[in-house]
C-alpha cells in the first residue's frame, strides 16, 4: 500500500510542477497579449472616432445641400449669412 501512496505523490508532484509551468508560461503570454489587445483595442476606438466625426460632417453637408436644393426648387435664392444660409424667395 506505500507503494501505491508513493507513485500518487509522485504523480500529483509531477502535475503540480507541470501547472506551475504552464502558469509562468500563460503568464508571460497573457502580458504580451495584453499589450497587443490593449494597442488593438485603442485604435479600434480611434478608428470609430474618425467614423463617427465624417459620418457626422457627411450627414451635416448633405443636410446642408439638401436645404439648398429644396430652396432652390421653390424658386429661392440661398443667401449666406455669418453662420447661416437663409432662403430668400423671389
Amino acid at each position: 500500500m506505500t507503494d501505491l501512496n508513493k507513485s500518487n505523490n509522485d504523480n500529483i508532484d509531477s502535475n503540480n510542477a507541470n501547472s506551475a509551468a504552464k502558469h509562468s508560461l500563460n503568464g508571460t503570454d497573457g502580458q504580451m497579449n495584453s499589450q497587443q489587445v490593449s494597442i488593438k483595442a485603442w485604435s479600434q476606438k480611434l478608428l470609430v472616432v474618425v467614423l463617427c466625426v465624417a459620418s457626422f460632417y457627411g450627414g451635416w453637408k448633405s443636410y446642408e445641400s439638401n436645404m439648398v436644393n429644396d430652396c432652390n426648387a421653390n424658386g429661392g435664392q440661398m443667401i449666406e449669412g455669418k453662420r447661416t444660409l437663409i432662403c430668400q424667395l423671389s
